[in-house]
């Protein structure tokens, strides 16, 4: 009996997936995970939903959502979304939502209640920074506080956070409304990041020149922007960093990192926005 066409078209599905599976797996460094020390409008809500593939072992999505909000993804399925807010929203309801302070368009007032665990980048009783330092599955978050500028202009000691995700051997950093350099103690906490989401509207946080020295510090091989207000703001961006890292666009929204495959020198990977 010949097989249905249905069936032809599984099997022509799994021939061309299990050599990318296969690889992926392959594909391990013996390079340790970071060790770092420890230490208003109302907009309708922005969604994106994607329908892709699972993870295997070693691999990490990354979908930009929009403005500062990106969707991480584990191969255990843990996901989560950054800078949670009202207005910018991933489709999927995260594991974990990490906030910040400094605006309305990065945190939420009414967060989806079927999230496990949200953490804000600031203490909201105001007595001191926030600590968070969790694990869910095969994913490690913790936090890394900064000093923001107040609405007065005074500076908000601990006002906000860069979020770390340790996946694997992965470290990923989440710089949120970072707004100025870092210094040697950041730079401790942080560790060893390998890919870096950061903002370059260069007013509303960190100046452009401000955030490449940043990144010339943290040395990460993949360099995501956000927080960017048209291609007039990115553009700029990419102007001062063409002379200093490869500079790579992407058609889709949606990276998939392994350690094994990350770039062997620095590089920007620009995002397309929504």
């Amino acid at each position: 009996m010949k097989p249905s066409s249905t069936l032809k078209r599984m099997a022509l599905v799994i021939a061309a997936v299990m050599p990318v599976i296969a690889a992926s797996a392959r594909a391990q460094s013996d390079e340790p995970g970071c060790r770092p020390e420890m230490a208003s409008l109302r907009l309708p809500i922005q969604r994106v939903n994607l329908s892709l593939a699972n993870l295997a072992k070693g691999e990490v999505r990354l979908t930009f959502v929009g403005h500062a909000t990106f969707l991480i993804e584990t191969p255990g399925g843990i996901k989560v979304a950054t800078d949670y807010n009202d207005y910018v929203r991933p489709r999927e309801t995260p594991d974990i939502a990490t906030m910040n302070k400094a605006h309305s368009t990065h945190n939420s007032r009414s967060p989806d209640p079927a999230i496990k665990q949200v953490l804000p980048g600031w203490d909201p009783t105001g007595a001191g920074a926030a600590k968070h330092d969790i694990t869910m599955g095969d994913l490690r978050v913790r936090n890394v506080p900064t000093n923001i500028r107040s609405y007065s202009g005074s500076t908000d000691f601990d006002g906000n956070s860069m979020f770390v995700f340790e996946i694997g051997e992965l470290c990923i950093a989440h710089l949120g409304h970072l707004h100025h350099p870092l210094e040697p103690g950041h730079l401790r906490a942080l560790g060893r990041v390998d890919v870096v989401l950061f903002p370059v509207d260069g007013s509303y946080t960190l100046d452009q020149e401000g955030m490449l020295e940043v990144l010339k510090s943290l040395q990460a091989r993949v360099m995501i922007p956000m927080h960017f207000f048209g291609g007039g703001t990115l553009n700029r961006f990419l102007a001062r960093s063409q002379d200093l890292w490869p500079i790579e666009r992407r058609e889709q929204p949606v990276i998939t990192v392994t350690k094994a495959g990350l770039p062997t020198k620095p590089t920007v990977i620009v995002l397309p926005g929504h």
